[in-house]
């Protein structure tokens, strides 16, 4: 599945999502954020995780409750991809200043074979000291991408592989529910739009 099918296939469910969803609110006004990302809010899917850090400790989406999680799936040895999306996470950290404890960034590998802990960890730390990485057997990793949506594949290269994947970033609000996709090709001004809509959004 290419990154044009999966934003198509998310964007359709979007859409399903809104047809059935009353938007404003006794007044009139919209009861709902307006977001830069894909508004997937109510999906019947991305409903959370459990994974190993790489401190050996289970997480799940519970442990980051009251918080915002970004959460993207990618691999260590990715060379332009992965680097660009948590670069990017690291800005949006910056723009937040004193609310950036608000927001846990959640990398998930797709690629555990080669991403050990020890691996996982100094790759975080070369962003931010506050990313954290999760992994698991090849099943769990299976079935979590399964549980997003997500796709990857490995492609041989020669006498080694490399991992093709979704590239969005799902964000989680403070309730633990799954709110928006963002694409890779929007800015850190669009990520940090979206993580202060959910910040200071009202709670239901």
């Amino acid at each position: 599945m290419s990154r044009r099918q999966s934003l198509l296939w998310l964007a359709a469910g979007a859409a399903g999502l809104l047809s059935g969803c009353d938007r404003l609110s006794p007044g009139g006004q919209p009861a709902t954020p307006s977001f830069k990302g894909i508004d997937i809010t109510g999906a019947d899917y991305a409903r959370g995780f459990s994974l190993t850090d790489f401190n050996g400790q289970t997480r799940t989406l519970a442990d980051f409750q009251g918080r915002v999680v970004m959460l993207y799936f990618g691999f260590v040895q990715c060379p332009d991809v992965c680097p660009t999306a948590l670069t990017r996470a690291a800005a949006v950290m910056e723009r937040l200043g004193p609310r950036a404890g608000d927001l846990q960034v959640v990398f998930v590998t797709v690629d555990p074979e080669r991403d050990t802990p020890e691996l996982l960890r100094e790759y975080m730390a070369a962003f931010h000291p506050s990313f954290l990485a999760l992994t698991g057997n090849a099943e769990q990793i299976a079935q979590t991408a399964k549980d997003f949506r997500a796709f990857y594949k490995k492609v041989p290269t020669g006498s080694s592989y490399t991992m093709d994947h979704t590239a969005l970033s799902y964000l989680f609000d403070r309730q633990g529910r799954i709110r928006v996709a963002l694409r890779h090709e929007q800015t850190a001004d669009d990520y940090t739009a979206d993580v202060l809509a959910l910040l200071d959004a009202p709670v239901p």
